[in-house]
């Protein structure tokens, strides 16, 4: 027989994911006196902790690491008492009537409202050695690892806004670089192709893609393919640098809530989702500006409508009460 799973807790309001949405979330609830639990996977940042410098953060006109910028967000948040918990992955959500149910690994909490903030994460090519290379030549973020790469050669894959940049940082470090790219044209925004094509070290195969990543204890060339002709060829290179788009981390929903056919989840203009008292904020729903500054002020209005939603169900059960007694 399967065991039952007990319920240790209930609370008001769950946010699900630790990033600048979640935190922010959980300042402005926290701070509106509601009981409030965020959870994550894994630490506090999400994407803002591999960011090296956020230079368009405002008021720090010096710049301000990803990583100084989420313990100033913690802090801010816990003043307030928001409890936040970490290394708990969310499994699935259902419905008990108006209370929702978060299974997680460990045990299930009931709560009123909840704002989903579980970000996005890197798309992979799922290609034979990318898994078994990471963190050993095959890399998501180069502020997070291009300094182990000084004087290498490296690729980076894509060619949209985020390959670019990746692409234009690395090149502080590395001797050569090239750009792999499945279309014979970029779709990068236009400066950041100006600058790609007038670094030195940077190179531009096109209308390629990555089929295997091949190494010893780490990368040590790449097989590529031309789409045109399907010819292949390989390429020494010691890092592979993948800038090809993210996910949205929304498996745990998928069934629960309307979704776009990308994955992102739908929300209306106050970020409340297909389900009454279910938020979605920052980079997992649909239409989002993938920016720090811009997670932030979703975390404030979710919080601000769950907030309301809240307000709501206490006045139910007021005037539930009232027509008891009258």
């Amino acid at each position: 027989p399967r065991k039952e799973r007990t319920v240790v807790e209930e609370r008001e309001l769950v946010i699900i994911g630790a990033g600048p949405a979640g935190l922010v979330a959980g300042l402005y609830a926290s701070r509106a006196r509601i009981d409030t639990l965020i959870l994550d996977k894994a630490m506090p940042g999400g994407q803002a902790i591999l960011t090296d410098v956020i230079e368009n953060f405002p008021g720090f006109p010096d710049g301000i690491s990803g990583q100084e910028l989420i313990d100033l967000m913690v802090k801010q948040a816990q003043k307030f008492g928001a409890e936040i918990r970490n290394f708990v992955e969310v499994e699935k959500i259902f419905l008990d009537g108006s209370r929702k149910v978060i299974k997680t690994d460990g045990e299930d909490i009931i709560a009123q409202a909840i704002i989903v903030a579980s970000g996005a994460g890197y798309r992979r090519l799922g290609i034979s050695g990318e898994e078994e290379f990471i963190g050993r030549g095959v890399s998501f973020c180069a502020t997070c690892d291009g300094a182990f790469f000084r004087d290498r050669n490296v690729l980076v894959v894509g060619g949209g806004d985020t390959a670019l940049t990746e692409a234009l940082f690395l090149t502080k470090f590395v001797k050569k670089l090239t750009i792999v790219h499945r279309r014979d044209q970029l779709r990068a925004v236009k400066i950041l192709q100006e600058r790609a094509f007038n670094n030195e070290k940077i190179d531009f195969l096109w209308n390629s893609v990555p089929v295997e990543i091949k190494g010893d204890r780490s990368v040590r060339s790449v097989v590529v393919q031309n789409k045109k002709d399907g010819t292949l060829r390989e390429i020494a290179a010691d890092g592979v640098f993948m800038a090809i788009g993210i996910v949205p981390n929304t498996t745990f929903v998928h069934d629960l809530v309307r979704l776009d056919p990308n994955g992102y989840l739908e929300t209306d203009d106050n970020l409340k989702t297909s389900v009454e008292g279910i938020y979605a904020a920052g980079d997992v729903r649909k239409g989002s500006l993938k920016q720090v500054v811009a997670a932030s002020s979703d975390g404030a209005v979710a919080a601000t409508s769950a907030g309301e939603y809240l307000d709501s169900l206490r006045e139910q059960k007021t005037s539930k009460r009232g027509e008891v007694n009258g």
